[in-house]
């Protein structure tokens, strides 16, 4: 072979193998951009109840189970249900690495019975509606939205209806549980709350793509559940989100005629820049920051968006409110815990610093992803509370005091 030829081949050899780790990047990308937009619609076991007594439960230790704060305990692959409160003793491996054991309070026990075995642990510390969680009257609802009926709980609040409505939003993943530990609050304050479903909830209508749109897509959800609040009676709106509720009501604001009847928003351990999450969960997850970075760029790019399976082109930049904090026009309650697990607070942070005329910060630690209230109910209460009445010009709060939410 003449040095011609060698050359040829070694240059066609070197073109497949780049081309082969190219398309091998690609594909990385592309499952981990894919992994983000998915629905989870199982959730496995993920607690062992090692004992169970009259008043105290022995857990194997987690870093979620050795928290401090209210929690409950789905059994029976979710017929069962029991609640614990405060950490009694923690034994070996406190870190949750394997082989420690936590005993807690045990609170009460809602459904089925409180029996060793595999469980799953539930952060939103209620389980079922707002009637049997919480004994607040509810009715089920249906609301016409985009892509079908968004099943919706409405409230009514403690005494006379008020022409201020609530509507609050879970975070993805999540179910409208995650909502029930805000309704004792907004009930005090006389104020009806609509929690709606969303498109690719489990009990919500499907897209066509059967995928997330990470709040690009979700806010026309809301936008059909605050146009039924107005035609009921509203005039003006408060919207609380928790996690990528939070994105998604940034969005709706941002984006729907209907924000202009907003007149707050509380956001709970909210995403307000997608790149800073999802390059923590690339690490978390042991992809490379470059490759995640790559996938979701895929999902703006009208061809790299085919591999991963979206709709349309979900654009991630214009879900970064720390560079559009200056667009904000909104007063708003931000609380992020430090210690938050799946979504970094440093972008609450400085979007906080970014507008200190409207947002109003409440970092915490201890907490990890959405548990602020679990840890502290009181605080959680108290700061809701405190900046609904100076938000929204409301008298003092007619019912029990912040912290004395309800339960069974």
């Amino acid at each position: 072979m003449n040095g011609r030829r060698r050359a040829a081949v070694g240059a066609a050899a070197t073109t497949l193998a780049l081309g082969g780790a190219a398309a091998a990047a690609t594909a990385v990308a592309a499952s981990f951009a894919r992994a983000v937009v998915t629905p989870r619609r199982h959730k496995p076991d993920d607690v062992e109840v090692l004992q169970v007594g009259p008043r105290r439960v022995v857990l194997a230790a987690s870093p979620d189970t050795v928290v401090p704060g209210r929690y409950g305990v789905w059994t029976d692959a979710g017929r069962g249900h029991f609640r614990v409160g405060d950490v009694l003793e923690v034994t070996g491996g406190a870190d949750g690495g394997g082989g420690g054991r936590v005993v807690r309070e045990l609170l009460a026990v809602d459904s089925g019975a409180a029996l060793p075995g595999a469980a799953r642990w539930n952060q939103y510390y209620y389980a079922g509606d707002p009637t049997s969680a919480l004994g607040l009257p509810h009715e089920d609802l249906l609301v016409p939205g985009e892509v079908g009926d968004l099943p919706c709980w409405c409230v009514p609040p403690a005494g006379e209806p008020s022409d201020t409505w609530a509507v609050l939003v879970h975070g993805r993943g999540a179910t409208r549980e995650e909502a029930l530990r805000a309704l004792p609050v907004l009930h005090r304050l006389g104020i009806p709350s609509l929690v709606p479903a969303y498109r690719n909830d489990a009990d919500g209508p499907a897209s066509a793509a059967a995928l997330y749109g990470l709040g690009d897509t979700e806010w026309q959800d809301v936008e059909a559940v605050a146009r039924h609040a107005l035609a009921r009676g509203a005039r003006r709106l408060v919207v609380v989100g928790w996690s990528m509720g939070g994105a998604i009501l940034l969005q709706f604001t941002a984006r729907s005629p209907l924000a202009e009847d907003v007149a707050a928003l509380v956001l709970d351990g909210p995403v307000v820049d997608w790149y800073d999450v999802l390059d923590h969960q690339a690490r978390q997850r042991g992809v490379p920051v470059r490759l995640g970075r790559y996938g979701l760029r895929l999902l703006a790019h009208p061809l790299g968006r085919r591999l991963v399976g979206v709709e349309g082109p979900v654009d991630l930049r214009t879900m970064d409110w720390v560079r559009r904090a200056e667009e904000l026009v909104l007063p708003v309650l931000l609380l992020h815990s430090d210690d938050d697990d799946y979504v970094p607070s440093g972008p609450s942070q400085r979007l906080a610093r970014a507008r200190p005329d409207l947002v109003t910060y409440v970092p915490s630690t201890t907490a990890r992803h959405t548990k602020e209230w679990n840890v502290d109910p009181e605080r959680w209460e108290s700061a809701v509370t405190d900046f609904l009445r100076s938000t929204l010009g409301l008298g003092a709060d007619p019912g029990a005091a912040p912290g004395a939410g309800g339960g069974r």
